[in-house]
């Protein structure tokens, strides 16, 4: 049995949201081809997903120097045991899909937020003398994208940040298949927005069967 985080990053739903909607649809068959598989559904907008920041900052270095967790303030300690409750729970599982839009040229910054909080050393990465190594090697991990232009190729490839930061990092972590499912162009041919989505779900259900 695999255990299969389902990540979102959109203020809408599934019924507004092209990205959403494609990615229930893929959930959905994924659910249904892996009976057994656990997911576990992450709303990045209704998650407690504490940025970085100088309580985070201070947490850690008193607990490297020494003082016991129940010492820090109470701020500290709510910000740091969420942090780590979110990189344990992100370790333990074993298949990542990450569902966001792109917002002016990457994803929206709750999930910045989040791969903030699974970037960690010891947990995900490791360092070494020949530099950092990924820990998580039998991991795999998806992203659905939906945007209104063509990012997946041609001119706007190279404008294009939200899949190819998500690989970079898979990459760092160690995971070695890490896909992209592109929903795209909706506003370049609004005319042609729904077969778009209906070409981007048959393509998700064709990749739940696998994944």
């Amino acid at each position: 049995m695999s255990t299969v985080l389902y990540i979102t990053a959109h203020p809408h739903d599934h019924q507004t949201s092209y990205s959403l909607a494609v990615g229930k649809e893929f959930i959905d068959a994924y659910r249904e081809a892996n009976p057994s598989d656990e997911v576990i559904y992450l709303d990045l907008y209704k998650e407690d997903v504490p940025q970085i920041d100088a309580d985070v900052f201070s947490g850690w270095g008193k607990l490297q120097s020494g003082t016991a967790f129940d010492q820090l303030t109470d701020a500290e300690k709510a910000k740091v045991a969420r942090l780590g409750a979110l990189v344990d729970q992100f370790v333990a599982a074993d298949k990542y899909v990450f569902v966001s839009p792109m917002w002016n040229f990457s994803f929206p910054p709750v999930l910045k937020a989040y791969i903030d909080s699974v970037a960690v050393a010891g947990k995900t990465f490791k360092y070494t003398e020949n530099g950092p190594v990924g820990l998580l090697t039998s991991k795999k991990g998806l992203h659905i994208q939906a945007s209104g232009g063509i990012y997946s190729e041609g001119p706007g490839a190279t404008m294009e940040s939200g899949f190819s930061y998500l690989k970079k990092i898979s990459l760092f972590f160690g995971i070695p298949s890490f896909e992209a499912l592109f929903v795209e162009g909706m506003a370049l041919s609004p005319d042609q927005a729904p077969a778009i989505k209906e070409k981007a779900i048959a393509k998700a259900k064709e990749l739940a069967s696998s994944f």
